[in-house]
């Protein structure tokens, strides 16, 4: 019989937690009522904190660090929630807890019961994993961005039609959702201009053969969010057109980090 692996329970944990969080706001909302502020975010924690548990034991190798495809996904799901329970603090955004909980219970579970794929140990250097942080800060908060662009649309939507479902009743007034989004996106694109800075730094050759098109797409993401962030400030972008120029970044985003890791463990194996 195989042990256990020690990231099990945890991980277990983590989900059990996401799914009682999710169950019981999406009741909530579903019935126009807002969620128990200090529930929602006592759930939120004690998941945040077995899924970190868990990726303690995943991630952590006495030969370095093993950042496979699906730990990585469960990696920056953490992240997230844990930045959105940090913002709900200050700032109305528990409403993206509804759609954040379950991305991070799937998350939590691939990670633990998936088939690894093909991983080179990461050497564990202090500016090499400055620019891992980063990089995992910066789609951290570019994700959130974009399911706040997604809530903003199905608002806009909803309130054009004139039949505002219960968990639009719930929602900040139209402006404030607005600039919460660019606040991420402000927030998005100075941690991703300093990832780009530190693999500049720190890693040995930013184009090298297996990091030129990860590489080349962040940039590229990067130069849309500098538009949007320019048209916004210059020229009042707002709406549907904020809305797009959101999303293609991060789809840019999301082809450099997962689309190369995913082709390069499972397709290539290297």
């Amino acid at each position: 019989m195989l042990p256990l692996s020690p990231s099990l329970l945890p991980n277990l944990i983590a989900a059990c937690l996401y799914a009682a969080a999710t169950l019981y706001q999406g009741s909530r909302l579903a019935q126009g009522a807002k969620a128990d502020k200090r529930l929602l975010g006592l759930l939120g924690a004690l998941a945040v904190i077995a899924q970190g548990t868990a990726l303690c034991w995943q991630l952590i190798t006495p030969l370095g660090l093993s950042l496979d495809f699906f730990s990585a996904a469960s990696l920056i799901a953490t992240a997230v929630i844990a930045l959105t329970l940090l913002a709900c603090l200050r700032i109305p955004v528990e409403n993206l807890l509804v759609l954040l909980f379950p991305l991070g219970m799937l998350t939590a579970l691939t990670a633990q019961f998936a088939p690894p794929g093909t991983v080179p140990l990461i050497d564990e250097e202090p500016g090499i994993l400055a620019h891992i942080l980063l990089s995992i800060l910066a789609y951290g908060m570019f994700t959130i961005a974009v399911f706040q662009a997604l809530l903003l649309l199905l608002q806009d939507h909803q309130l054009k039609h004139k039949h505002p479902s219960g968990l639009i009743k719930n929602f900040p007034p139209l402006q404030t959702m607005e600039s919460l989004l660019f606040g991420f996106l402000w927030a998005g694109w100075g941690l991703l201009s300093l990832s780009l800075i530190s693999g500049w730094l720190f890693l040995d050759n930013l184009f090298a053969q297996h990091l030129a098109h990860k590489t080349l797409l962040a940039c590229v993401a990067w130069v849309v969010f500098s538009v949007l962030l320019w048209g916004r400030t210059r020229l009042g972008w707002r709406g549907h057109k904020a809305i797009r120029w959101t999303l293609a970044g991060f789809c840019l985003l999301m082809l450099a980090y997962f689309g190369s890791k995913l082709v390069r463990e499972f397709i290539l194996h290297i």
